[in-house]
């Protein structure tokens, strides 16, 4: 008997801490694929610049206390509190492809400021590609904390997908447009065509690059653009059906996205006018493709880019705080600088008076609410069988 109870006990004791290491080893697993499972989606998104890190301490945090589901309130508050108590905290950010040079200097300036403000590191996961893709790749999964995309069309497909909360426009300054731009005219050196606006792109022999509106979000606001262009100066819409019909007729063929467009006028030779955004226009000269010339029509469109939380992944990942204090900053004037050096006209006033010179006057600025709002611009001029499938066909 003497002999027996202290194997018993034994045994006992080796049962113990196995459930102990069973369950640790659950608990450390846990975070460690979660991790795991957002790298691989990420990974899909177009224009990636990723880094995935699960560092040490979050071994001993995910020790301490497992997440509850962050589905339920308590879970959210907890999420939260174990970011809030981390060394260092992972955002991601999706934007469209233009922004990204911006970005490279706003997110230093934002990281120095959480730092000294907070005391804890930043660490962002950046992806970039045209905005209709990266609003699909979020939708499809990949985790966005902020998004700044092209349009507001695109943001309410995320609030439509459940992603972000309706409202969202209310949530940031100035209606939550961090950055705006306008339709700029390129021709070639010399603007040997005589192109000075709207009207010059019906001369004959103009041939006209520019993008399709059905893929293409720059290709959209160009539409919006030429159809001002008529509406806001007295023409009727038949009229402006008729001028956009003519335009298109010039134009030889249709990019899917700006990117193949600018490679069509610039890198090919093709055209005689390029149809793009002014921001674009301004990063395409700091690049090397100098000697065009660029006209600003005075009649024109305010190209308007949104930024939003996405609440339903900041709420999973208890990161609403950073992330909103990260959207918040992008309207600061350190941030508006850098936006406004790479070409986008800021909307803070103080930068926009400092950079005044840079940007071209423009007497007449309509924007997307003159025509009633992204879902009815949508409906009416990009649906199937709408204006533009009619001009299309026309032309054809």
């Amino acid at each position: 008997m003497s002999n027996n109870r202290p194997q018993s006990t034994l045994t006992a004791k080796l049962q113990v801490a196995t459930t102990r290491v069973s369950s640790l080893v659950d608990r450390i697993t846990q975070p460690l694929h979660q991790a795991s499972t957002q790298g691989r989606v990420l990974l899909v998104a177009a224009g990636l610049s990723m880094s995935v890190v699960v560092p040490a301490y979050a071994i001993g945090t995910a020790l301490q206390e497992r997440p509850a589901n962050p589905k339920h309130g308590a879970g959210v508050s907890n999420q939260a509190q174990l970011v809030s108590q981390k060394q260092t905290v992972e955002l991601t950010l999706v934007s469209y492809a233009v922004t990204k040079e911006a970005f490279s200097k706003i997110i230093p300036l934002f990281q120095e400021t959480w730092k000294r403000e907070k005391g804890q590191e930043v660490k962002f996961n950046e992806s970039y590609g045209g905005s209709g893709t990266q609003t699909r790749a979020v939708i499809d999964g990949l985790e966005a904390d902020v998004t700044v995309l092209a349009l507001g069309l695109d943001t309410g497909r995320l609030q439509k997908a459940g992603l972000v909360n309706a409202g969202w426009e209310k949530e940031l300054p100035n209606e939550s447009v961090v950055t705006r731009s306008v339709v700029a005219l390129v021709t070639r050196a010399g603007n040997p065509k005589g192109i000075k606006g709207w009207e010059d792109l019906l001369k004959p022999g103009v041939s006209v690059i520019n993008a399709n509106p059905k893929t293409s979000g720059v290709a959209r606001w160009n539409f919006l653009g030429l159809w001002s262009s008529v509406i806001q100066t007295g023409g009727d819409e038949s009229k402006a059906k008729n001028y956009v019909t003519q335009v298109y007729k010039n134009t030889p063929v249709l990019a899917k996205d700006a990117r193949e467009a600018s490679d069509f006028f610039y890198k090919k030779g093709q055209g005689d006018v390029l149809l793009n955004y002014e921001n674009e226009v301004v990063l395409a000269a700091q690049k090397g493709e100098t000697g065009f010339f660029t006209v600003i029509p005075q009649v024109n469109i305010s190209i308007d880019s949104p930024v939003a939380v996405v609440d339903k992944y900041v709420d999973k990942h208890g990161t609403r705080e950073i992330s909103e204090a990260f959207a918040k900053f992008l309207f600061t004037p350190e941030a508006q600088r850098e936006f406004a050096k790479v070409g986008f006209r800021p909307v803070d006033n103080t930068v926009k008076r400092e950079f005044a010179r840079k940007f071209s006057p423009v007497k007449s600025l309509y924007t997307v609410k003159n025509y009633g709002g992204w879902d009815t611009v949508q409906a009416k001029f990009f649906g199937d069988g709408a204006v533009f499938d009619q001009i299309y066909v026309a032309n054809r």
